[in-house]
C-alpha cells in the first residue's frame, strides 16, 4: 500500500513562492503517475498537476505558468514549485499516486496534505 508524506506547505504573500515535496513509500515509485491535487474550504478538490512516468506533465489553467511539477525517481520524492502565487492558491495541498504509466485526473492512494495559505 502506498504511503505519501507532504511537506513544504506555509504561509506567504501575494506574488511570493513556495515549494512542496512528497516522499513515497511501499510502492515501485518510478512505475506510477503522480500527481498535486488541492482543496479550498468550502469548494471541491481540484487538480493541479501530474506527472507521467516519462516525465510528461499536465497542469491546470489555473496554475499553468506559474507551478511546475518534477519528480526525482532515484529518492522516490515528488515536488512542486510555486511562484507569483495567488490568494486564490490558498489550500490544502495533496499528493498522489496511481499505478499506471500514464495519467489521468484519476487516483487512488493520497497523501494527508499539507496546507498553503497566500495573503494579500
Amino acid at each position: 500500500q502506498p504511503e505519501l508524506a507532504e511537506s513544504g506547505g506555509g504561509s506567504v504573500q501575494t506574488g511570493g513562492s513556495l515549494g512542496l515535496s512528497c516522499a513515497g513509500s511501499g510502492y515501485t515509485f518510478r512505475a506510477f503517475c503522480m500527481g498535486w491535487f488541492r482543496q479550498a474550504p468550502g469548494k471541491e478538490r481540484e487538480g493541479v498537476a501530474t506527472i507521467d512516468v516519462v516525465e510528461g506533465t499536465r497542469y491546470s489553467d489555473s496554475v499553468k505558468g506559474r507551478f511546475t511539477v518534477s519528480r526525482d525517481n532515484a529518492k522516490n520524492t515528488l515536488y512542486l514549485q510555486m511562484t507569483n502565487l495567488k490568494p486564490e492558491d490558498t489550500g490544502m495541498y495533496y499528493c498522489a499516486a496511481e499505478p499506471s504509466p500514464r495519467c489521468t485526473w484519476s487516483f487512488r492512494n493520497w497523501g494527508q496534505g499539507t496546507q498553503v495559505t497566500v495573503s494579500s
